[in-house]
């Protein structure tokens, strides 16, 4: 027999105003399924920068005009993903995500990524509301595996396995 993933999904608006949800929506899952408090901080911080992502580079013009959370667990990990409509005009943004990706885990651990991070960022004049850590972040301070997938529909996933 199989026991249904205890999950939880919310919709977001793709407004700077949502991520005030957050909090909430992560505290939530976490008394539904009773996990200790410690892994909160790293969970939250997952999922604000993944929305923020989705926030910053989601196309919301189309049928799926909003960002969707989703919290799972299954047994030791929690999974965070994210999901937003993309234009077809990022294959060139998509390729640079998954560049970022595969240098992150081209690391023995994600601490010299999150290093190697700062320093390139520390020497770099950066857009307005980028820095540039957002997924090594996740990788680190999060704990996380990341990965991403584009459905049929033009919808990126990016998924972040946190174990403990």
């Amino acid at each position: 027999m199989q026991f249904p993933i205890p999950t939880i999904e919310s919709f977001l608006e793709p407004k700077w105003s949502e991520l005030d949800k957050l909090r909430s929506i992560v505290g939530n899952f976490f008394e539904k399924n009773q996990i200790e408090e410690e892994h909160f901080s790293p969970i939250y911080m997952v999922a604000t920068e993944l929305v923020e992502n989705g926030i910053k580079y989601g196309d919301f013009s189309s049928e799926y005009p909003y960002i969707s959370l989703k919290l799972s667990k299954k047994k030791n990990k929690i999974i965070t993903e994210v999901k937003n409509h993309i234009s077809e005009n990022s294959i060139q943004n998509l390729h640079k995500l998954n560049a970022k990706i595969q240098w992150i885990r081209g690391f023995q651990n994600p601490f010299e990524a999150y290093v190697e991070s700062l320093k390139e960022v520390s020497g770099k004049q950066l857009q307005e509301g980028e820095s540039g850590l957002g997924l090594v972040r996740i990788a680190y301070e999060g704990q996380s595996l990341l990965d991403f997938y584009v459905d049929e529909n033009t919808n990126l996933t990016i998924i972040a396995e946190y174990h403990y």
